[in-house]
């Protein structure tokens, strides 16, 4: 299925057509639409063959989310969110796309993976609702914050402007020092530049106030968790591991269900992407193609790691690493280590495999 706002386009291989594929529209939006026109598709297959054949969906993971996915597998359909990222396309310069060439490309798709065929795509497993909805309280509060320092740039930009430089809207002060404020040849405030600040500052203590309501939220739900499950428990209790971290991490990635290290490292976009050919090898970085919002957490915990857990194994490998390349290096080993902590994090959590030589602050 190709859906787009207005129009979603069913691309269909039906038992004895051929390899002639069918192309329907109906209104984007219209699920009783859908389900009727899948249910003729379904009925035409079984009087040309005598047989009543699954039906099988297959959909791009985008803007629509997972609410498609969800209506078609509680009406028995057996539906599939793919990865479009993943999916094989021609390498020209200047290549034809159009809605027909796309759903011909994911039915094609589907049968090879269908039939087992390894790296055909990559599937997207659909988060559950209280899963999904459980991402809102740190999505927000990042919102939050950069509207926060938005504002913040603005105030001081103001007041530069007139040669203020030592305001900080973030102090309980801002408003009796907004009064008090002196423009660098000496005059008051403009009349109308202090009532913009003023306006500024109503937005922007409005925002404060949602901050602390999202982080109150957020602290409500881990203790709610830790009453039923053990992972945000184990992930506060590890020294530099602070509420947001962890409640991200549990919301982000570590509620998922991974095979080995390597799924879990690719997930954060953190697996190494080589290049080899022949006589060529060299290492691209890491892929960065995962969940940018615990990619960028994993970055920062492995400063904080260094700093708050000095003396643990991973903190001694990184040492080691840098020692070793003569000081240099130090980012792209930092990248490695979070790789490595966000792997142990994951064992941590799910298997209860200690980290060696971490200091845990609390049962």
């Amino acid at each position: 299925m190709e859906l787009s706002r207005s129009v979603w386009l069913i691309t269909s291989l039906s038992p004895g057509a051929g390899e002639t594929m069918s192309k329907h529209s109906v209104r984007g939006g219209d699920v009783a639409g859908l389900l009727t026109r899948f249910a003729q598709l379904q009925e035409k297959a079984r009087a040309r063959t005598g047989q009543m054949f699954p039906i099988i969906a297959v959909q791009e993971a985008g803007l629509d989310g997972f609410w498609i996915h969800r209506v078609l597998e509680s009406e028995g359909i057996e539906s599939y969110v793919v990865d479009p990222a993943s999916i094989a396309v021609s390498r020209r310069c200047r290549r034809a796309k159009t809605d027909k060439i796309d759903g011909e490309a994911l039915v094609r798709t589907l049968l090879a993976y269908k039939r087992g065929e390894p790296r055909v795509c990559a599937m997207v497993r659909a988060p559950t609702p209280e899963e999904e909805d459980r991402r809102r309280l740190s999505r927000e509060r990042k919102t939050l914050t950069a509207e926060r320092v938005q504002h913040v740039n603005r105030i001081k930009g103001l007041l530069f402007a007139q040669g203020i430089g030592d305001y900080e809207p973030l102090h309980r002060d801002r408003r009796a020092r907004l009064d008090a404020l002196m423009t660098g040849d000496g005059r008051p405030l403009p009349v109308h530049l202090k009532a913009q600040i003023r306006r500024e500052l109503d937005r922007f203590e409005l925002l404060l106030e949602q901050i602390k309501a999202v982080e109150a939220e957020r602290d409500a739900l881990l203790v709610q968790a830790d009453e039923c499950a053990q992972l945000p428990a184990l992930l506060v209790g590890l020294k530099g591991m602070g509420s947001e971290a962890a409640a991200l991490l549990w919301a982000e990635g570590l509620f998922r269900t991974f095979r080995n290290r390597r799924q879990v490292a690719a997930y954060a976009g953190l697996a190494p992407t080589p290049w080899k050919s022949g006589a060529v090898d060299r290492e691209q970085g890491v892929s960065k193609a995962g969940n940018p919002r615990l990619r960028t957490t994993m970055i920062q915990l492995a400063w904080l790691w260094l700093r708050h857990q000095p003396a643990s194994a991973l903190s001694l490998w990184f040492q080691e690493r840098v020692r070793r390349n003569g000081g240099r290096l130090r980012k792209p080993m930092l990248v490695a280590l979070a790789r490595k902590l966000l792997v142990a994090l994951w064992k941590y959590a799910t298997a209860g495999v200690a980290l060696e030589g971490a200091v845990i602050t609390q049962a």
